[in-house]
């Protein structure tokens, strides 16, 4: 490993790793690009509407004006350095949020001051929570009409549970949005110049001082929480350092006890560089964050990596992409170093990889590196077993970190090339597809020569097809999407099978009884053995095992995978000198098949919730519509001028839902979708 000397604690307490999350549409990519711009990262503001957006770098985003895959960029703000990772809001994309949170610090929430939180904003929320990233929070498109700062605030305490504390305040809203009021300054903000790059600050006049005084009341109490001297020199009349308000509200954040909020128009170059300055005030250092924890291979103890540059290696693959056909592997490095030439250790793999070369990434491009050192994000080149999750660390001291959750897809298409040289591309190219993807599974049926793509939802798998035919130039023959299933029993049943048959010339047998039970949704399998495990070799039981694991693959209704069943093993037949592990393996497979043909077995389905924001007077229709849809309506409610209606509905009636609802209502209608559970929709 690399001896390089490494940043100085300096550079790491000015070093910010933080991501943009929201829901699709509420101005994410808006909001980096002019953080790149006001950095000088950029030079020019490329748009989302105009397809230009720096972030946006694949043509399947620039098309269509959203965010699909997780762009990661590094700019200076300052004198500090940030790490920018912008994810995508559509439910489709939801690991690429996942794993872009599992290695952040610190993260910046936009909800759109009309709308306030939308239903991918809670998803993504709650996903930092569960990582336990501290956050700020910027209300966007405050120009727009019907913005409501105040509303907004109100969503984040009722949808999020979050304590927003406001540090700056829209001049007016909607037709009326001029600037910013900055509270913890008690100053007026004007952006003007090229892009809004120049920030002007005004004194108040009496008025507007009048018309703020809440606010600042409001934040000063929060502020005192954290510094009791706050509140005294407030109600002494005395004036309050900004700095000792900055200082008290960081101790707040980072505790996770408030978030602070700021308010603007990023598409009118309003209020965006308090987002950035409020970054590196509030949100935390590498150094600040709790140490990574992993566990030994060994002695299965856990391991604590500090921040530390001179440490034991410890990094983070959270992301692979395919660069001009070449594998880049996305890392966060919690401790020690990496240098371009070394060789680690994949302890997930468990094998060796060489770090052919090192990068710093902005969007689409790479720029050199050397080392990259704990609190980095960086990306490196020439690992060819590194997948999404692995964890790279010293031979000598093995240690995985918490892996990044799995997500079982829904919805699957089947394709199917048009001759046997497409079919060997296609094979090779779905494979780079699966090293990017986690959420991707290709199955191939060998009876049809067709392959089984399945993933996330619609959206999903279109754009992995557009991607073959703009990357690869690959068309193959597609057929309609298909909903992927899952298969349960619904009583207790029970089965004894016996197996006895020559195979090789040497006779095998086998004999088990056992019986099958339905378990609560979510609850998975579970194999118990009431057996008595000192009456029976452990090679018979493990083949009972395999057998049973083996049958819960394809059940009995269409041969989709059983689950929420609970199987148990009551008695194993023996046969002197002919029992044998094959025996079992294959008695305990036809015991299984047999138990569940007799428990009633039902098909689990793709549940959906779904919520449409419609205006009042489509409500009938869309209610109509999700009727006859075989969805079931949940609650009603008010938005403003609109309304919010909620409910459940199977994903197999879904499939072109979204064209249906805009006919319904003339457009008007926001539609979003998100799995919810596998189950039978009564």
């Amino acid at each position: 490993m690399s001896k390089v000397k490494g940043p100085s604690r300096k550079y790491l307490e000015k070093l910010r790793n933080i991501g943009i999350i929201a829901h699709i549409d509420a101005g994410k990519t808006t909001l980096t690009e002019r953080i790149l711009y006001y950095s000088g990262k950029i030079h020019r503001i490329g748009e989302v509407h105009e397809g230009t957006a720096t972030m946006d770098y694949m043509p399947e985003e620039q098309e269509r004006g959203i965010t699909i895959t997780s762009a990661v960029t590094t700019c200076p703000w300052k004198d500090s350095t940030v790490n920018i990772i912008d994810t995508p809001g559509h439910v489709d994309f939801t690991i690429e949020v996942e794993r872009s949170l599992r290695v952040l610090d610190g993260a910046v929430g936009v909800f759109c001051a009309v709308s306030g939180v939308e239903p991918q904003s809670e998803t993504v929320w709650r996903q930092s929570e569960r990582y336990r990233v501290p956050k700020i929070a910027f209300v966007n498109k405050m120009d727009r009409l019907g913005a409501d700062f105040s509303a907004v605030l109100d969503s984040m305490v009722d949808k999020l549970k979050a304590n927003p504390v406001p540090v700056t305040v829209p001049n007016g809203e909607g037709q009326e949005f001029k600037g910013i009021f900055d509270l913890v300054e008690m100053k007026r903000l004007e952006f003007t110049g090229e892009q809004g790059s120049e920030v002007l600050t005004h004194e108040l006049t009496d008025d507007e001082a009048g018309s703020i005084a809440g606010w600042r009341e409001k934040l000063i109490e929060a502020a005192s929480e954290a510094d009791e001297d706050i509140l005294d020199l407030y109600l002494g009349g005395e004036p309050v350092p900004a700095e000792t308000i900055r200082a008290a509200l960081r101790k707040l954040t980072l505790s996770r006890e408030i978030v602070p909020v700021f308010a603007g128009s990023a598409l009118k170059n309003s209020g965006v560089q308090p987002v950035a300055d409020g970054v590196c005030a509030y949100l935390p250092s590498p150094l600040e964050t709790p140490p990574a924890i992993a566990v030994d291979e060994e002695s299965h103890s856990k391991v604590e990596y500090e921040c530390d540059t001179k440490g034991p290696l410890a990094a983070l693959v959270f992301k692979v992409a395919m660069d001009s056909g070449r594998k880049l592997a996305l890392m966060r490095i919690y401790s020690g170093s990496i240098s371009a030439g070394d060789v680690v250790y994949n302890a997930t793999q468990k094998t060796d990889e060489r770090v052919a070369r090192l990068f710093h990434l902005h969007a689409g491009r790479k720029e050199k590196l050397e080392t990259g050192f704990a609190g980095d994000i960086v990306a490196a080149a020439g690992m060819k077993y590194a997948k999404t999750g692995d964890t790279l660390c010293l031979k000598e001291s093995p240690a995985l970190l918490e892996r990044i959750d799995e997500y079982k897809p829904v919805i699957s298409v089947a394709i199917e090339p048009r001759n046997s040289d497409e079919g060997d591309k296609l094979e090779e190219v779905l494979n780079k597809f699966l090293l990017e993807d986690p959420t991707l599974v290709v199955e191939n049926e060998e009876e049809t020569g067709q392959v089984i793509l399945s993933g996330m939802g619609e959206l999903h798998l279109e754009v992995m097809l557009e991607r073959l035919f703009r990357e690869y130039n690959l068309k193959p023959r597609t057929g309609k999407p298909q909903v992927v299933y899952q298969e349960t029993p619904a009583k207790s049943a029970e089965s004894t099978e016996e197996f006895h048959r020559e195979l090789g010339e040497v006779m095998h047998h086998g004999g088990v009884r056992l019986s099958v039970e339905p378990l609560e949704r979510g609850k998975g399998r579970d194999i118990v053995f009431e057996v008595d495990p000192e009456a029976w070799p452990a090679q018979w039981m493990e083949a009972v095992a395999e057998g049973i694991e083996d049958g819960l693959q394809s059940g009995v209704v269409r041969g989709y995978p059983v689950q929420d069943v609970r199987v148990r093993v009551l008695d194993m037949l023996r046969r002197e000198g002919e029992s044998s592990p094959a025996g079992y393996r294959m008695a305990a497979a036809m015991a299984l098949r047999s138990a569940l043909s007799d428990a009633s077995p039902k098909l689990l389905e793709p549940i959906m919730a779904v919520e449409i924001t419609v205006p009042e007077e489509f409500v009938g229709d869309v209610v109509g519509l999700m009727g006859a849809k075989g969805a079931r309506v949940g609650n009603m409610i008010d938005r403003g001028d609109r309304k919010l209606v909620t409910g459940n509905a199977p994903l197999a009636s879904l499939f072109g839902f979204s064209t249906d609802l805009r006919s319904a209502t003339q457009g008007r209608a926001a539609f979003i979708m998100k799995f919810d559970r596998f189950d039978i929709l009564d």
